[in-house]
């Protein structure tokens, strides 16, 4: 069976002799020694100057939205997985769609002032599959406006834009280290903040607003990571080149081998030091789309659907209509892209595709 994705597993040995220090420490939460070693190795590895890591990827995305979104109106994109909504209107405040680029597929910045109104109070833009935003563009529009930024760079460990991390921009940016991901503690995520006082609140924000263990800075939850989940990352951490470097594979043989005349790929924006995290087609109908899929999971590969459907359509979030991202959800398929995929198993991935949109 070859799955759209595979967790990575570092050596059992190597992820159990960081269990062990937790067991040494007898300390298992509450930010112990693996998770301060973790986040210190992350700033180093990502370039960054502050992170926060967290028990998933969801977490930061519901805090950047409390303390910046004022229950107010979110400019958002309708192609994204549905967390990105999700969250925004779990902390009561209002999705307010603008449609998408149809070649980079993040949000259309084009679009963004036409939807602003003055119930808006910021921008929740997504990183598609690890290929940035217009990042001059949105902040240039929120300057004017006087409107936050929030990037759900979920996608995105390691990518790099104009020579920064990608974490750098925006008032808050967030990540996911869930297992599917190109780096994973096996559930986790990170929240990013260049400004000091705001890098403050978020930190008390994921730890129920403690300030010492009897006061209290102001309101929070629990986000905080295990050590466990932090033995993980340290695990994890030590294989990220050689993961990206084989994950690079992977894709320059799609790259190489499949028929561009018949298929669109993703557009990388200029000047992005991509992260090879996702391999999405995009078919001429949502026919080849179902043909393609049926062929190869008859045939025990399950690529998938993502992101499908677009969000303005699910029914909570009573969007409007949203064109060129319904569109691309209905035509848009990620092909498997994981480390350990054989030149067998991609080569039979590719001859399935060719002979079914031939």
């Amino acid at each position: 069976m070859i799955n759209v994705t595979k967790t990575f597993l570092p050596p059992i040995e190597e992820y159990n002799k960081q269990v062990q220090r937790a067991w040494d420490n007898e300390w298992l939460t509450n930010r112990g020694e693996l998770v301060l070693e973790l986040e210190e190795r992350l700033k180093e590895y990502l370039s960054v100057s502050n992170i926060i890591i967290t028990n998933n990827g969801t977490v930061p995305l519901q805090i950047a939205l409390k303390l910046l979104g004022g229950q107010g109106e979110i400019i958002t994109t309708p192609f994204s997985y549905v967390a990105t909504t999700a969250a925004i209107i779990w902390e009561n405040c209002t999705p307010v769609f603008v449609d998408i680029h149809p070649e980079y597929l993040t949000i259309d910045e084009t679009k963004i002032e036409a939807a602003i109104t003055d119930k808006t109070t910021a921008i929740l833009a997504t990183h598609v599959f690890g290929n940035p935003c217009d990042i001059t563009a949105l902040e240039t529009i929120a300057k004017k406006y006087d409107l936050k930024v929030i990037y759900d760079a979920a996608h995105c460990f390691g990518v790099k834009y104009n020579g920064n991390s990608i974490f750098d921009y925006g008032d808050v940016s967030t990540c996911s280290f869930h297992a599917t991901k190109l780096f994973h503690t096996g559930e986790g995520g990170s929240m990013f903040a260049n400004n000091t006082d705001l890098q403050h609140q978020l930190f008390y924000s994921h730890n129920f607003g403690h300030n010492g263990p009897l006061a209290f800075h102001g309101l929070g939850i629990n986000g905080k990571i295990s050590e466990l989940q932090a033995a993980m990352g340290l695990a994890v951490l030590h294989y990220m080149d050689q993961i990206i470097r084989e994950r690079k594979k992977v894709v320059d043989f799609y790259n190489d081998q499949l028929d561009f005349s018949k298929l669109q790929g993703l557009k990388i924006r200029e000047n992005t030091e991509w992260n090879y995290s996702y391999y999405p087609l995009i078919f001429d109908s949502e026919e080849k789309l179902l043909k393609v899929q049926k062929e190869l999971n008859e045939n025990q590969i399950f690529p998938r659907r993502y992101f499908y459907p677009s969000l303005n359509t699910i029914k909570y979030t009573n969007g409007m209509s949203m064109p060129i991202s319904e569109s691309i959800a209905s035509r848009i398929l990620c092909l498997p892209l994981y480390v350990g995929l054989s030149a067998e198993d991609l080569t039979k991935v590719v001859t399935l595709i060719k002979k079914s949109i031939c």
